[in-house]
């Protein structure tokens, strides 16, 4: 028997599919990857499945090579890797999203069998993956980090520090000039990372159970690095305000020293994009910020 492969058709095939699958595992990370690293990975990912084709080898280790290449090169290029858990985290998704479409892909050939000989094809392929997609993308299971421990990295002019934090969808600050949103530290962090108290700050306004509003003086921190789960973010100029009153009191755990605003984590809101965190509008660490300082 003799069969012809068309590998155009099976690497636009594989491509598209691993980029479904990449940008599903991109919404549980939420947005950690760019567009360019999900098509990069995507495409590194299509042409390593072509390796069997073009290697003589025994079956099995030609699928074996392929599919592992394949599957570490299109995670360590759509994703910023920095750990073996980070790497088994993102394949754990993968692994699951891969399952879920390949099922349900075979679920709707078993109830649609007249329609067989057209969702068998390319483009039938394509638009059963398009549409497993947009279904888990709607309703998948993320884990909720609105309530998650973690570890956190606070970096300034070569001073580091690290605590336990929480990310805490109670915190809902923001720095009003640039809408950006604002963690809350206690003072020992702060005075980890600067000498002493800086005469200009940024006003955060707060309401708080017990006392109807007040002030927090807000800073502009270079670098926050934040672990939940294997998953490592870093985030670019954070706001953080300082807490003269004990964190890990409100919080009932004795080593939190920080409540990370899970906004950070957002990348889109209803009607449009949302400010990127790492986008700087007027912030400055310096005595000159006009009226955004007080």
């Amino acid at each position: 028997m003799h069969y012809e492969l068309y590998l155009d058709s099976l690497f636009f095939l594989n491509f598209i599919m691993n980029l479904y699958l990449l940008m599903l595992v991109d919404k549980t990370a939420y947005g950690m990857a760019g567009r360019g690293r999900l098509l990069a990975g995507a495409a590194v990912g299509a042409a390593c499945f072509l390796v069997p084709f073009l290697m003589t080898a025994p079956a099995a280790v030609k699928l074996f090579l392929g599919v592992a290449a394949g599957t570490a090169g299109m995670l360590c290029i759509a994703f910023p890797v920095k750990s073996l858990r980070m790497f088994l985290k993102l394949l754990e998704r993968l692994t699951l999203y891969s399952f879920g479409l390949g099922g349900g892909m075979l679920f709707l050939l078993r109830c649609l069998p007249g329609l067989r000989n057209h969702l068998t094809g390319v483009m039938g392929i394509l638009g059963m993956g398009g549409f497993f997609y947009l279904l888990f993308g709607r309703f998948r299971c993320v884990q909720d980090m609105e309530h998650s421990m973690c570890r956190a990295v606070l970096t300034r002019e070569g001073k580091r520090m690290e605590t336990t934090a929480l990310v805490d969808s109670g915190n809902s600050l923001i720095e009003p000039v640039s809408g950006k949103p604002v963690s809350i530290v206690d003072r020992r962090l702060f005075d980890g990372l600067w000498e002493k108290m800086p005469e200009c700050y940024r006003a955060v306004p707060y309401r708080s159970v017990g006392k109807k509003r007040g002030i927090l003086p807000g800073f502009l921190l270079p670098c926050l690095q934040v672990e939940i789960e294997g998953m490592a973010y870093v985030f670019k100029d954070v706001y953080i305000a300082v807490s003269e009153e004990g964190i890990s009191g409100d919080v009932g755990a004795e080593s939190v020293n920080m409540i990370i605003n899970p906004g950070l984590f957002a990348k889109s809101v209803v009607g449009g994009r949302k400010k990127r965190q790492n986008e700087r509008h007027n912030d400055s660490e310096s005595d000159d910020t006009g009226q955004d300082s007080v």
